[in-house]
This record gives C-alpha cells, sequence and structure tokens, in this order.
C-alpha cells in the first residue's frame, strides 16, 4: 500500500496485535491453571471479553459517525495500555487470582469495544472508497500474520519464561498504534464523503438501526455471522480445551494449534486481497458452507495431527468468510452512516460470544472439547445451507455442479433457468 497514513496505521496495528495474541495465550493459559483446568472459567473470560462489545458497540459507531475517528483511537488504545500494563504487573509479581483476570477482560473489553468499530470505519478515511477493498485485504492479513506470529512465540515464551514476560511484552507492544496515530497526516484523510461536522450531532443510533433492516443485502452476511460467531468462532477458547485437555499437551502444542489455524486464516486474507469490487452474495455463502464443514471436522477429528492438518483449511474459509462479508457491508453503505453500520457488524462478529463462550465452555467440560467444536460446526453449516436455499429461491437463481475440467458449482441466473 503506497499511501503513507495507511502504512503507519497497519505497522502499529500489527505490532500491538501481536503481543495481543500472545496476551491471549497467555491469559488462557493462566486461567486454566489457576482454575484446575476449568472450561467454564475459560468460558467466562472468553464472555467477559465480549460482554462490552454486546453492550457499548452502538453506541462507540455512533460515537464514530460524530467525532474525529483518529482521537477517538487515539484514546481508546491509550486506555487499552494502561490497563494491560496494569494487568501484567499483576502477573509478573504474582499476586495475580482468577478474580483479576476476570476483571481485567471486562476493562479490556470495554477498551475494544470503543476501539473497534471505531478502526473499522477510519479504514476508508485513510486510502478513500476506490482503494477500500484492497486495504480491507491487507487488514485482515495484518490480523492474521499477527495471530500467526503471537500464539507462535507465546507458546515458546510460555514454556521458557512462564506467562508473566509475555503479558509485559503485550502491554509494551501496545503502544505502537499510539505512535502512528500521532504521525498520520490529518489533511491527507479521506473525508470528503463525510457529512459537514455542523450535520453529525444528528447522527443516532436508531437510524443506523433502521437502515440495515431495509437493506436485505446487509442483513444477510450480518444475520450468518451473528450464528457463525456464536457457535463456531470460538477458536480461542475450544483449542486451549481441546489441547490440554483431550491431547493433554503443554502450552507450545497449543500454540501451533492456534498458528495452524492462523496460517490458514492468512491465506484467506490474501486470497481475497486482490478484490477490486462488492463480494457477491455467492462468495459469501460458500464460504460460510466451507467453514461450517470444515468446523465440524477438526471437532470430529480423532487425533492430535489430523486436527493440526485440518486447522489450515478451516482458518482459510473461515477468514475468507468473514472478509468477503465485512467487505459486501462495508462496500454497499453510504459514509454518513459507515460507523453506526460498521458498530452492528462488530456486534455480530465479537457481540455474540459473550452469549456462546459460556455455553462452548460447558459443552467442552460436560461432553468434550470435540463436542463443543464439531456442534458448532454443524450449527453454522446448517444455517449457511438454509441461508443459501433461502436465496436461491428470493432470486429465482439455480446452482449446477460443472464435472469436467475440475468438479465446481456456478450460479445460473433466473434468465437462464
Amino acid at each position: 500500500m503506497t499511501i503513507r497514513n495507511y502504512r503507519l496505521f497497519a505497522t502499529g496495528q500489527l505490532i500491538k496485535l501481536i503481543g495481543v495474541w500472545m496476551m491471549f495465550v497467555a491469559q488462557d493459559w493462566l486461567v486454566l491453571d489457576l482454575s484446575d483446568d476449568s472450561a467454564t472459567a475459560l468460558g467466562v473470560v472468553v464472555a467477559l471479553q465480549f460482554t462490552p462489545v454486546l453492550l457499548l458497540t452502538l453506541l462507540s459507531g455512533r460515537l464514530a459517525d460524530r467525532y474525529d475517528k483518529r482521537i477517538l483511537l487515539f484514546v481508546a488504545n491509550t486506555t487499552w495500555s494502561i490497563l494491560a500494563l496494569a494487568m501484567s504487573t499483576l502477573v509478573i509479581t504474582g499476586v495475580v487470582q482468577l478474580w483479576h483476570v476476570f476483571v481485567f477482560a471486562a476493562l479490556l473489553g470495554t477498551a475494544n469495544a470503543v476501539e473497534t468499530p471505531v478502526r473499522q470505519s477510519f479504514v476508508s478515511e485513510l486510502v478513500g472508497t476506490p482503494l477500500l477493498p484492497n486495504a480491507l485485504a491487507l487488514s485482515a492479513a495484518t490480523f492474521n500474520s499477527a495471530r500467526i506470529i503471537g500464539p507462535a512465540v507465546a507458546g515458546v515464551a510460555i514454556a521458557l519464561f512462564d506467562v508473566g514476560p509475555v503479558f509485559m511484552i503485550a502491554a509494551v507492544g501496545s503502544i505502537a498504534p499510539l505512535v502512528s496515530m500521532i504521525r498520520i497526516r490529518p489533511a491527507e484523510l479521506h473525508r470528503d464523503d463525510l457529512p459537514p461536522v455542523k450535520d453529525r450531532d444528528s447522527a443516532r443510533v436508531i437510524d443506523g438501526l433502521r437502515y440495515v433492516a431495509r437493506r436485505s443485502d446487509l442483513v444477510l452476511p450480518m444475520a450468518l455471522m451473528s450464528v457463525m460467531g456464536m457457535t463456531l468462532f470460538n477458536f480461542q477458547l475450544t483449542l486451549a480445551a481441546l489441547a490440554k485437555t483431550v491431547f493433554n499437551t503443554g502450552a507450545a502444542s497449543f500454540g501451533l494449534f492456534s498458528t495452524a489455524l492462523a496460517v490458514g486464516a492468512l491465506a484467506g486474507a490474501l486470497a481475497g486481497s486482490g478484490r477490486r469490487s462488492r463480494p457477491s452474495v455467492w462468495t459469501v455463502l460458500g464460504a460460510a458452507v466451507a467453514t461450517g464443514v470444515f468446523g465440524t471436522l477438526v471437532g470430529l477429528a480423532p487425533t492430535y495431527w489430523l486436527v493440526l492438518t485440518l486447522l489450515p483449511f478451516t482458518g482459510f474459509f473461515m477468514v475468507f468468510f468473514a472478509q468477503a462479508s465485512n467487505q459486501r457491508v462495508q462496500l454497499g453503505v453510504d459514509a454518513a452512516f459507515r460507523g453506526r453500520v460498521m458498530s452492528l457488524w462488530v456486534l455480530v462478529f465479537l457481540g455474540t460470544n459473550p452469549v456462546g463462550a459460556p455455553i462452548i465452555g460447558w459443552i467442552a467440560e460436560r461432553f468434550g472439547a470435540g463436542a463443543s467444536i464439531w456442534i458448532g460446526g454443524l450449527i453454522s453449516m446448517t444455517t449457511a445451507v438454509v441461508a443459501l436455499v433461502w436465496q436461491l429461491h428470493r432470486t429465482g437463481t439455480r446452482l449446477r455442479l460443472r464435472i469436467l475440467p475440475l468438479p465446481r458449482f456456478y450460479v445460473v441466473p433466473p434468465a437462464e433457468v
């Protein structure tokens, strides 16, 4: 990406996110140690991290449409850094208790609830609408590069030094976005499509909800994401439980699970990086079905190495689906509503975790970590297939299977049926 502001933004995000993923791995391991390997306790922590998203994200979207997103991001990231430093101090000094982890998970989640929708909608101001598909793909690649590097480094670091230094590295890395925000040049931001400042005070959450409700092309990807986010996208929880309670492996092997998933996720992000236009609904639906299929297979896999083999495919389709859905939403909204629409997207993407994580944690503890994954995969696959059938019926379109030269499904428009 040749745009200076975006390079600064992406660099700061990459450094911070590597630390964030390191901290997630360390936090999960710490919770399992403090709770005597309780998957339910792990589910509670994940729920506390994402409950603020459920409660505050729509308000954050309103703030994004009313105020300077750069300033909002600076404040939210500063808060996150202070909290991360405080948490790392508790861990390093050895006084940390399980309730401390619960409290900081909720506080860090609050900072994320404000920051995430603002960050998502800020990308369009960094690059402008013509380059937005490419920028979104690069942002996904940045995120998933961090998912590869962070868990791998964390797994080794925990094995060598314990969890305390991992928390401190994450806290220091979180300062990078603050430096980036200071160095970004406001005069080079793309803000021509935004309403005048004097008109932004009228931006209301309810108007954003009504805007989305009238758009079935926005509702469908959001509905899919809400179900899949709740039932399947809990790998932070389920892979930790799978590694430690099913295959009896250490922190390094758990990091390898996370890295395998992230390698596929990075490939999925890069696969969509050349997209220059809004993805079709069929791209979104096809990726959703594939994600559900591979998620189910991961949960049913009987051996460690088979899980490790399936995770890259799961990560690929999971991110390809999430990225296509994100692009379909972002490229289909008016600039005046982008903050509120993206806050709703973040709500269905992350805000469903407080509902799903405790349930998934209970299933993992009662029936095994594998069951918590394949049940989520089966629900996701069924939902995607139902959505596909609904879209085919609504549009009068048909799917046909071509065998040669390679087997593939293709869409037949109503006029050709």
